[in-house]
């Protein structure tokens, strides 16, 4: 090894957002759990083209003690990357039929909007931190997915429960959809690939009382099954006059009430 620049990421001040994963030409970098990190030196050219791009400024370039930067490992990644990307059909591209509403974000909260625990509900500051929200739009490489505590919500959800920011959407992703009107072949697809792509820590569903309505529910157990993934799941039915009826902890075919 010998001193060169190589890129440092300040796992306190990172946020999540990715934007440097895509500014990185090299594929140096990646969110895991949450974090953008290092993926490998040898990957890193030491250029800092990402640095402008983090909005949190938790980036920088040092001169330190690193393995060379290899042009044909990283061109292999590189390859792997994209392969990954068209066999599961998850690149993200602009088409004409696009709607520009769709596009992929992170949404951090202003710095003078921190809410507090006992703040009114209507003076508290929107808790949604991803975009697009409905299932059927999010990319399953989407960065905030990536090691997240995700929310699958029925979109009559946040009409009923009023709480629903403060109570669950904190500091969590959501995918959202309607499990009477929406397409729940398509879904079940799409959640599947969510879980193998992302490998989120926890998912909970949160669904009304009314019986269609169960069907998130199924949706979730099999898309963990089909993804061989023994995440936790979390199962919340909300009333149709706002309140938190039940919750229950679905692990391995078991059923914990809370």
């Amino acid at each position: 090894m010998a001193m060169r620049k190589v890129v440092v990421i300040d796992e306190a001040k990172c946020d999540g957002c990715g934007e440097c994963v895509t500014s990185c030409a090299e594929g140096a970098i990646a969110v895991i759990d949450g974090k953008a990190r290092l993926v490998s030196e040898i990957y890193c050219d030491g250029l800092g083209a990402c640095l402008g791009h983090c909005p949190q400024g938790a980036i920088t370039v040092e001169e330190r003690e690193a393995a060379a930067f290899d042009e044909a490992a990283t061109q292999q990644h590189l390859n792997a990357l994209k392969h990954a990307q068209a066999a599961t059909a998850l690149r993200v591209t602009e088409t004409p039929h696009q709607c520009p509403g769709s596009m992929m974000r992170s949404l951090g909260r202003p710095a003078a909007a921190e809410p507090t625990a006992h703040a009114p509900i209507g003076s508290m500051p929107s808790e949604l931190r991803n975009w697009p929200v409905q299932l059927a739009l999010v990319p399953p490489m989407a960065p905030y997915l990536q090691g997240a505590d995700l929310l699958l919500v029925a979109d009559c959800v946040p009409f009923a429960y009023a709480d629903f920011h403060r109570r669950f959407l904190k500091d969590k992703p959501v995918i959202i959809g309607c499990p009477k009107l929406d397409q729940m072949d398509a879904y079940a697809k799409k959640l599947t690939e969510i879980l193998r792509v992302a490998k989120p820590k926890s998912l909970s569903v949160l669904h009304m009382e009314v019986p269609c309505c169960s069907g998130f529910t199924r949706l979730a157990q099999y898309a963990l099954q089909a993804a061989a993934s023994d995440v936790p799941l979390t199962d919340v039915t909300i009333g149709i006059r706002g309140e938190v009826l039940d919750t229950v902890e679905l692990n391995a075919g078991h059923a914990a009430h809370r």
